[in-house]
Formats: structure tokens, sequence, C-alpha cells
């Protein structure tokens, strides 16, 4: 057979019996994360005195962890709660494109943070004019585009391979990397490819994030007042930890599906499941949470 028809997901191995209660604290954490970045991209959109490039890259942060919660939660709680277990290869693909695409156009927007908040200490005069709303929107477009670009492809390789042996897949959802182990044939262009578009995209953005914040602590330190370097290590620590709790389990991810071979299942399913839940929550409570304009206007 060169294409299964379906794809098996892995359910929670080792806790069957508590499966279907598992599924409650993230039924849970799902509808906190709906709700919360729901409501952060109603405020931005509606209260006009939140047009800023801040709170603009907040909205676009909270679009991509609501879309990226709603194409795997509901499938993962259908799992537990119903034992349905079962992908059809075509909504495999689905999913794999849109976790690998929107988690690029993340961090592409995390980067356009980073530079954001560049521009605002270091350049604070220069901020205004060239962080414009037409420039905010060609900077989301750019994201996206370059999210689809990069990994398009990656389904697309996937149906060149031939399955002829298992179909069960190690997380509770679709990865590039889980369904390319299971094929019979030779990997080697997907594995070298995906390599490519992960350093391309998340390495690359990781690297210029480190220097920006390299040209950040350096400016900070050079303010004369207190006040003032209190306020940017404010704004630059919510913004540090949002990218720690987007790159920290995207590198733990990546480094159990190349050397994991020996571990339990469960650490698979978890930190899969990690990768997917934290940031979405994460973000809110960072930025949601702690901007004061916008939980002056949410309550």
């Amino acid at each position: 057979d060169l294409s299964p028809s379906s794809f098996v997901l892995a359910g929670m191995p080792g806790l069957e019996a508590a499966r279907f209660w598992l599924a409650f604290p993230l039924c849970s954490m799902y509808l906190v994360a709906i709700v919360g970045n729901g409501a952060v991209v109603f405020i931005v959109k509606t209260e006009l005195s939140l047009h800023a490039p801040m709170y603009i890259f907040l909205c676009m942060l909270a679009s991509i962890d609501l879309a990226l919660s709603t194409c795997t939660v509901p499938r993962m709680l259908s799992l537990l709660w119903f034992d349905w277990r079962e992908i059809s290869f075509g909504a495999c693909l689905l999913q794999m494109f849109l976790i690998h695409s929107l988690s690029a156009v993340e961090s592409t927007v995390l980067l356009a943070m980073a530079w954001d908040r560049y521009m605002a200490i270091c350049h604070p005069l220069q901020h205004a004019t060239i962080l414009t709303n037409p420039v905010m929107a060609k900077i989301g477009l750019a994201a996206v585009a370059r999210g689809v670009l990069f990994f398009l492809p990656l389904p697309l390789l996937i149906l060149r391979l031939s399955f002829c042996g298992s179909n069960v897949l190690s997380h509770s959802y679709c990865l590039h990397q889980d369904v390319m182990n299971l094929a019979c044939t030779s990997t080697t262009v997907n594995v070298v490819y995906g390599l490519t578009a992960i350093l391309l995209v998340m390495g690359l953005d990781a690297l210029l994030i480190a220097l920006s914040y390299f040209m950040i602590i350096k400016a900070v330190l050079q303010l004369s007042s207190r006040k003032e370097l209190v306020k940017a290590f404010s704004t630059c620590v919510a913004h540090l930890c949002v990218v720690l709790a987007f790159y920290v389990p995207l590198i733990g991810l990546s480094v159990v599906h190349r050397f994991g071979k020996g571990l339990a299942p469960l650490v698979q399913v978890v930190m899969g499941d990690v990768y997917l839940l934290v940031p979405p929550l994460l973000n809110l409570i960072v930025y949601g949470a702690r901007t004061k304009q916008i939980r002056r206007q949410i309550l």
C-alpha cells in the first residue's frame, strides 16, 4: 500500500484508565485560551486607542494561538473522551500543514515584536514614523506568506512516501517528523527539507531575537533614569517570557524526536501537548493580563 487511508493517533500511553478525566483540565485550558485570546483580538480590533504596534502584534499573536489551538485540541478531546483515534490521511496532512505553518507565523510575529521593542527603546523618535499601520499590515502578510511558503512542501513531501508497516503515530495530532518516521521508503529529502525549513525560519528568528535583545540590554543599561530603566526592563521581560514559552517546548520536541528513541511513549505525548497548549495560555497571562490597557477593557 503506497499510502494508508488513515493514521492512528496516540492517546495517553500508560494512563488509559485516567484518560476520560485528563480531558477535563485540557478542555478547561482550551476554553480559557479561546475566550481570553478571543477577547484580546476583539478589544484590540474595536478600541481605537489600542491601534498601536505593540497591541496590533499582540492581536496577531492571539489570532495565531486561537487557530493553533482550534486545529488540534478538539481532535485531542474527541480522542480522550470518545476514543476516536483514527484520523484520515488527508485530515492528517492538513493538520500537519496548519501546525507547522502557524508555528512559523508565530515565530515571525515574535521576531517583529522584538524589533518593535528595539525600535521603541533604542530609536524612540523614529519608532512612530517607521512602524505605521500599512507597515504593520505588510509584516502580518509577510509572516503568513513565509509560513505557507516554507511549510506547504511538508505534506507534499509526505505524499511521495510509501507506507507499508505500522500506521500508529506517537502524538495525539499529526507532525511531519512523526508521520515521516512511519514510511518504509527513503525519507532523506524530508529530513533535509524539514531541517532546512526549521533552521531558516525558527532558527534564524531565534538568532535575530537574541541579537535585538543584546542591543536592547546595551541601550537600557545606558539609561540614566531608574524609572526608565525599570519600565524598559519590564516590557522586555514580558516579551522574553513569551519567546521562551514558544522556543523551549519547540526545541524540546525536536530533541525528543531526534534523540529520544528510548524514551517512554508518554514523554513524547506530553512534550507534544506542552508545545501546543502552553504558549496560548502563557501569552494570554503574560500579555493579556499584564497589559494595563487590555486588562481595563476586559474588565
